[in-house]
């Protein structure tokens, strides 16, 4: 079982930066796929950003220029530096790992810490 454990969440202004942090319990974290979705009031949970263990990333439309994530394998930890944050960031932000054993997925989220970007 692996265990995510997100911090760094906050209130912050528009225009205004925060750093996101998912930090895995295994280092079946290094083989891992790792992503940052969010969840907003009555809507569905969407990708964010997500990155391979070779380093790939790739970004939802809404955050590319404003956003980078970034893992260290040595902390088994994913990061989510958020940039110009924009009133409509504000969501609940969920990690997530994938990984595969064999012909198996197995995928697990973090509790969710909450964004909110006052205008």
């Amino acid at each position: 079982q692996v265990q995510l454990v997100e911090s760094g969440g906050g209130l912050v202004q528009a225009g205004g930066s925060l750093r996101l942090s998912c930090a895995a319990s295994k280092s079946t974290f290094r083989s891992s796929t790792m992503g940052w979705y969010r969840q907003a009031p009555g809507k569905q949970r969407d990708l964010v950003a997500r990155i391979t263990n070779g380093g790939l990333t790739n970004y939802a439309d809404s955050v590319k220029g404003r956003f980078t994530i970034s893992r260290d394998s040595a902390k088994n930890t994913v990061y989510l530096q958020m940039n110009n944050l924009k009133s409509e960031d504000t969501a609940v932000y969920y990690c997530k790992a994938v990984s595969m054993i064999g012909l198996v997925t197995y995928e697990y989220w973090g509790q969710g810490t909450q964004v909110t970007v006052s205008s």
